[in-house]
């Protein structure tokens, strides 16, 4: 019977154990599968969380700075889209993206259109772009291209190493993925020197329909005034905030021309100054105009008399429920001015003043013995930094301010450098200045001209490179070479002081023939008119009528 009990207590302790290790591990299968979905929500590669969910993830005070609800955000795509139908500007870009129906080449448009659109206007950019594209109008035909022909093509656009990237990506689709562009985002942005995330999406998005929004700088004004984001726009916090709401706010059935349309409003309605509000699409959604509204009310109220509370320095903050501390409400510093109404939206931090640079730079020019054709010598500058592969006249960035006396002997040394013992300063002399601001560089260019009586520049050396470090130009040659806009400046000074020293030589000669001419009239006196012969005439006789002589 102890046997039997016995044997009965261990099966049960047998049992329980093993119920026991059944719910370990469950638990432990439990921990595994919520870390799994952890991930997989966490994943970049995977599909970005809903609006619902980021919403949840953001703290409550930001809830203000977002779109509560889907009926907003459909009411918003539905207005911006009904008015970019009716008034979208007629851009070649857009009608190539429109019209052709070849992936690659619609998406190389696109590429093309958004580099050049960097930091440049639309009115500039068509030019160049028609140029571009019935040149190379595919990829294949930009990847046989040479550098050079590359610069020939972009001198005046300005960032320069744009049209570069461009070059280098084309050569690398057609040598690598055989001609076949990227078709995602994340793929263009990782595959394609120079794309970043803004290019990557306008491409995938506008070429090939992925439903990703698009931040750029009229995107970041239209974004921050709508919901009253008053941050520095360049903070990760608040780039971070701007690409959230532009992929919530993106169409899903035409995201290319919703990313288009933001930009146009940006462009054309919700300008940096004087923002034409009233003809605003979405007025309606935007807290900074509400703004605007609640405070004329406020005044007028106060005119009247039926209120004496004091107009709110930050209105969004008492809205937005922060307390003062939102990473995306207007800095308690720098609080809401009345005069700038919707434009105190975006705030952007003050720019770092550009660095001051002096140059030295020379127009060697000469003259061929078998005509009277002058040419001009230009330099290639290194295949990396500003303005790589440029063509330029001799220069000589200054370390220190120097005098002209020592400034001629350090461009002769760098003629004598490049040309050899050929160069002589007689002819070497200052012609004056000419300023050219880059985005980050406030350049003079102290100018001075050199010139060869024949063509004994033919002795001048070529060092044995592909494309040549120095040659000589004509005028025409000099147009049409990679040259960059600084050089074109310093050109047309040199052009204007050759023309003041032929007019300067010119009046020389007429003034001495002028100073023969009075010689001869020397000794002749000068007679006054017979009527005032003998007295002198008063000061009121020179405004009243002259007298009428009787027939």
């Amino acid at each position: 019977m102890l046997q039997l009990w016995s044997l009965s207590t261990n099966r049960k302790q047998i049992l329980m154990d093993i119920n026991m290790n059944k719910m370990k591990a469950s638990v432990k299968s439990r921990k595994i599968s919520l870390k799994r979905k952890e991930n997989t929500i966490m994943s970049p590669q995977k599909k970005k969380p809903c609006f619902n969910q980021i919403k949840e993830e953001l703290p409550k005070e930001n809830i203000y700075h977002t779109f509560k609800d889907p009926g907003e955000i459909y009411s918003f795509r539905a207005s911006l889209l009904s008015w970019y139908d009716k008034n979208k500007r007629e851009l070649p870009w857009r009608r190539m993206a429109m019209s052709v129906s070849n992936l690659n080449k619609r998406a190389y448009a696109v590429w093309v259109s958004e580099i050049m659109l960097q930091q440049t206007q639309v009115a500039t950019v068509i030019d160049y772009y028609n140029k571009w594209m019935l040149r190379w109008s595919n990829l294949q035909d930009l990847a046989k291209a040479t550098l050079e022909e590359v610069n020939q093509m972009w001198s005046g656009l300005g960032y320069y190493s744009r049209g570069k990237r461009l070059h280098e990506g084309a050569q690398k689709i057609s040598s690598e993925f055989k001609g076949e562009m990227p078709r995602s985002a994340e793929e263009l942005q990782k595959l394609l020197p120079g794309v970043g995330r803004y290019t990557a999406a306008a491409i995938a998005s506008i070429a090939f329909g992925e439903v990703i929004g698009v931040v750029d700088g009229n995107v970041i004004r239209v974004l921050c005034r709508t919901k009253a984001i008053g941050a520095d726009c360049t903070s990760p916090t608040v780039t971070e905030a701007l690409w959230m709401l532009a992929n919530t706010l993106v169409d899903l059935v035409r995201p290319g021309d919703f990313n288009q349309a933001m930009m146009e409003l940006g462009a054309t309605v919700c300008t940096p100054k004087a923002p034409l509000c009233t003809e605003c699409p979405v007025q309606t959604h935007c807290r900074a105009y509400q703004q605007v509204i609640n405070e004329r009310e406020m005044v007028s109220k106060r005119l009247l008399g039926n209120t004496t509370s004091q107009i709110s320095s930050t209105p969004d903050i008492e809205e937005c429920g922060g307390g003062g501390n939102c990473p995306l409400c207007l800095p308690e510093k720098e609080p809401w001015v009345s005069g700038l109404g919707v434009m105190n939206f975006p705030r952007k931090p003050t720019k770092k003043p550009p660095r001051i640079e002096h140059t030295l730079t020379c127009v060697v020019t000469r003259r061929k013995d078998n005509d009277d054709t002058e040419e001009y010598f230009l330099v290639q500058r290194p295949n990396s930094g500003l303005l790589a592969g440029m063509w330029e006249f001799p220069s000589v960035l200054l370390e220190t301010e120097v005098k002209e006396k020592k400034q001629k002997c350090i461009i002769f040394d760098r003629l004598t450098e490049l040309m050899g013992n050929l160069v002589t300063d007689t002819h070497l002399k200052n012609i004056g200045e000419v300023v050219h601001i880059f985005s980050h560089i406030h350049q003079t260019y102290l100018v001075y001209s050199n010139s060869f009586s024949d063509a004994s520049g033919d002795t001048v050396m070529q060092e044995d490179r592909e494309q040549p470090c120095f040659r000589w130009v004509s005028e025409a040659e000099f147009y049409q070479s990679a040259v960059p806009t600084s050089m074109k400046k310093v050109f047309r000074l040199f052009k204007h002081s050759s023309v003041n020293e032929k007019q300067l030589a010119k009046g020389d000669k007429l003034q001495c023939g002028s100073e023969k001419h009075e010689g001869k009239q020397k000794g002749r006196k000068r007679r006054a008119p017979k009527e005032v012969q003998g007295r002198q005439l008063s000061i009121n006789s020179f405004f009243q009528p002259a007298a009428i002589k009787p027939l």
